[in-house]
């Protein structure tokens, strides 16, 4: 019984977080990575930064958006399936009622100046909450050369050659595996060291189903 009612606190403090997040959805989902890593890094603990970086990782390479992918990931991560759907429910409903009320009313505020104003304004602010996010991810993502090179070949790919940019995840990912491989038959890989206070620093199960929520 205990078991369940920790379980079902937990539920509701991942369906709360997203409720939380999701009106941050202006922009598209890459404007909710500082909230979604606030809330879960930050604020919860439920991941660090380098699992985030991977869930964001992830979730931008797989269909669909980014926002909806990440809720999904970590909603699984923390209570399996009934955490995903939490997660999903807690992503969606809010953006669904915004834009449900947008579209009932934006032909009678469409030509108002000032309502345009403020659009404008809040496409700069996303644009900021991009950038910042693409340095978050970066923080975790860079830390030698190669990766350091990935990037600034990929930057070059998507804006001076004409490629789909699902050919350039793929790439992407393939040239990781090829480097993770050199790097192994030149014995770089032999010195590499895991973290181990950082895979230690949160013990799931005890967290998440006790009383650290």
């Amino acid at each position: 019984m205990q078991q369940n009612q920790k379980g079902a606190k937990l539920l509701i403090h991942i369906l709360i977080s997203f409720l939380k997040i999701s009106p941050i959805t202006f922009g598209g989902g890459y404007a909710m990575i500082p909230a979604i890593e606030r809330e879960i890094v930050s604020k919860r603990k439920w991941l660090d930064e380098a699992e985030m970086s991977d869930v964001l990782s992830i979730s931008g390479s797989a269909p669909g958006g980014i926002g909806i992918n990440a809720a999904t990931f970590i909603g699984y991560r923390l209570y399996g399936v009934r955490g995903a759907l939490a997660a999903v429910v807690g992503m969606t409903l809010p953006t669904f009622l915004i834009i449900f009320l947008l579209g009932l009313f934006f032909a009678s505020f469409n030509d108002n100046e000032k309502v345009n104003a403020a659009f404008q304004g809040i496409q700069i602010a996303i644009i900021a909450l991009v950038c910042y996010a693409g340095y978050k991810m970066a923080r975790t993502s860079i830390y030698d050369k190669s990766t350091f090179l990935m990037l600034t070949g990929t930057l070059f790919v998507l804006l001076f050659l004409n490629i789909h940019p699902m050919f350039v995840i793929i790439g992407g990912g393939l040239t990781g595996i090829v480097i993770m491989k050199v790097k192994d038959q030149l014995g770089f890989m032999k010195n590499a060291t895991i973290d181990q206070k950082s895979k230690e620093k949160y013990k799931y199960t005890d967290y998440y189903m006790g009383d650290g929520i």
